[in-house]
């Protein structure tokens, strides 16, 4: 157990009974939110009416409206409710379902290292690992790191092909930006140093927040704001992803943008956090970037051909909002704020 008081904030957007499933798994947890705050920018009553049913302690639930409504600004305004002595604020997406003791295990890693400035869990059904000796010698469609082994996708194939892939370990950005995410770390349920956190799995020291807040250039969705605001955070202290906290992701489909604009966020925002991380990229940076950008934006065209005719759309509205958004940085980039 910990004395440490922490507060757990949810963004929700019309999505009623997934929030429901994630807040009866918070129910369950050994350790208990001081505070839970509930942020919902839906533009019916369904998610307040449910929530309302239910009989949920420490709850403070937001019906926001439009000025307010988007994830970063929604994360901004559930910082704003807090109650004064929180010390750790935890972010979990609406489609989440906690595994038992996530809280607790969490926490623990903040008393662990006292450099810590914020604690990732860990996402355990989005891949499949399996243990290797140390001797394993890896093949090309297969991704190594620490013992384990998991299979790697196309592209990250195509990467190394081509001389693309990340040179860093997962959780950290490389100069020309595109590295491998949290998601590549293995369920060997230790703690890695990383620099990067998934927003919907995070937590932070209450102190962080005196002086960042959520990027409002990620308006909407906010696809990579995660990414954005734990890179400038990890520039001030250290943050860690603790494997042996796990809950999973279900990835709810409504809340979500088309595919067009979901395309056109890869790019654009992409560039954005690459920027953040190295705004003087070197001309090798620049090249990869570029390189890896219109390598992606051809495999998921070539989806177009690969898939079956329920996924022709998507593929097709998702590869023109990349190319769009391509070419529109050579006439207007993104201004950082």
């Amino acid at each position: 157990m910990t004395d440490l008081k922490f507060a757990l904030i949810v963004c929700t957007y019309m999505r009623p009974r997934p929030l429901v499933d994630l807040l009866d798994s918070v129910v369950l947890q050994s350790v208990y939110p001081n505070q839970i705050v509930v942020v919902d920018g839906s533009v019916d009553h369904q998610t307040q009416a449910i929530i309302h049913q239910k009989n949920i302690l420490n709850l403070d639930y937001f019906l926001i409206d439009e000025q307010n409504r988007g994830l970063t600004r929604q994360r901004n305004f559930g910082i704003s409710k807090l109650q004064a002595g929180i010390q750790v604020v935890f972010f979990l997406d609406d489609d989440i379902v906690l595994n038992d003791n996530y809280f607790q295990k969490i926490l623990q890693t903040y008393l662990q290292f006292p450099d810590v400035m914020g604690v990732g869990g860990y996402i355990v059904n989005e891949s499949e690992w399996v243990e290797v000796n140390e001797n394993y010698r890896a093949k090309r469609s297969e991704f190594v790191f620490d013992g384990w082994k998991t299979k790697d996708g196309i592209r990250f194939v195509a990467r190394k092909i081509l001389g693309l892939d990340s040179n860093e370990p997962p959780g950290y950005q490389s100069s020309f930006s595109h590295g491998r995410s949290i998601g590549f770390l293995p369920p060997s349920g230790k703690t890695y140093k990383v620099e990067q956190l998934m927003g919907g799995v995070s937590s932070f020291k209450k102190s962080v927040f005196d002086s960042h807040q959520f990027s409002e250039y990620f308006e909407g969705y906010g696809l990579y704001e995660d990414a954005d605001f734990t890179i400038r955070v990890s520039k001030t202290g250290q943050l860690y992803l603790n494997t042996a906290a796990t809950l999973n992701h279900y990835h709810a489909t409504d809340g979500r943008p088309n595919q067009y604009q979901y395309g056109k966020m890869v790019v654009r925002n992409g560039w954005y956090v690459w920027r953040i991380k190295n705004p003087n990229p070197k001309l090798v940076d620049r090249f990869k970037w570029n390189a890896i950008t219109v390598l992606l934006i051809m495999i998921r065209f070539s989806n177009i051909f690969t898939t079956d005719s329920k996924k022709f759309k998507s593929a097709f509205s998702e590869s023109t909002g990349r190319l769009v958004a391509y070419l529109t940085l050579f006439f207007y980039k993104p201004k950082r704020l």
